[in-house]
């Protein structure tokens, strides 16, 4: 059983995923639209760009992060000179850091869902006079939503079970740890018989995500076919 303790890290976990799949939303579903529309030069790249985080090591993305939101970096100087604030060694910040490891996971299952739209049910939709904000919003949208619901999902899972950048970020101290934290915290202090809870929680959660998916990807190829 968890204790009072891991259950607010549960909370936090949580929290910090949640966070990221719905800020990184937005965005991930706007860059998956561009590639699966959008043709411009440097696609490529941007594509690469995008999914970088999945084969560079976290704690190199984690690396990244820190120089970007230090309070001498990019990032981290302008929010320290107009909000007086960081989100280095905080929960905000292992949101950001779970934020872009989750994102080009639901870039890529968006932009499927995308690709795999009729596009011959816009231009009908436009012949008749819809504009193209209507079309977007009643064709697009609509149709590529199994797509964007197992991004959530996949991206929620990334971001549940995120450590390297998290780590780098957030690092490891009573208060500000999540799952994978206190799991490694316990593996290093000799206590991984504490930590079983914790492994058999994530797992479920995990397996759970897995069945969500294929149900939104079933329910797309069922709406398709």
């Amino acid at each position: 059983m968890l204790t009072p303790a891991e259950w607010e890290i549960v909370a936090l976990s949580l929290k910090v995923g949640g966070v990221a799949v719905l800020v990184t939303l937005p965005l991930a579903f706007a860059l998956a639209w561009l590639l699966a529309r959008g043709r411009f030069p440097g696609k490529v790249l941007v594509d690469g760009l995008i999914h970088l985080p999945l084969v560079v090591p976290p704690v190199v993305t984690g690396w990244l992060l820190l120089l970007a939101f230090a309070p001498a970096g990019p990032i981290g100087g302008w929010l320290d000179s107009w909000f007086g604030t960081t989100v280095l060694f905080r929960w905000t910040g292992a949101a950001i850091a779970a934020g872009v490891m989750a994102l080009p996971l639901m870039v890529r299952a968006m932009r499927l869902s995308i690709e795999a739209v009729d596009r011959r049910l816009e231009q009908a939709a436009s012949t008749l006079g819809a504009g193209r904000w209507r079309v977007f919003a009643t064709i697009t949208v609509p149709l590529s939503l199994p797509g964007v619901i197992a991004g959530v999902v996949l991206g929620f899972a990334r971001a549940l079970g995120e450590f390297g950048a998290t780590v780098m970020v957030m690092g490891s101290q009573p208060g500000r740890q999540t799952l994978p934290i206190l799991i490694y915290d316990r593996y290093v202090t000799g206590e991984m018989t504490s930590a079983a809870p914790a492994v058999v929680l994530l797992a479920c959660v995990s397996f759970a995500v897995i069945v969500l998916y294929n149900r939104s990807i079933f329910a797309a190829a069922h709406e398709r076919g």
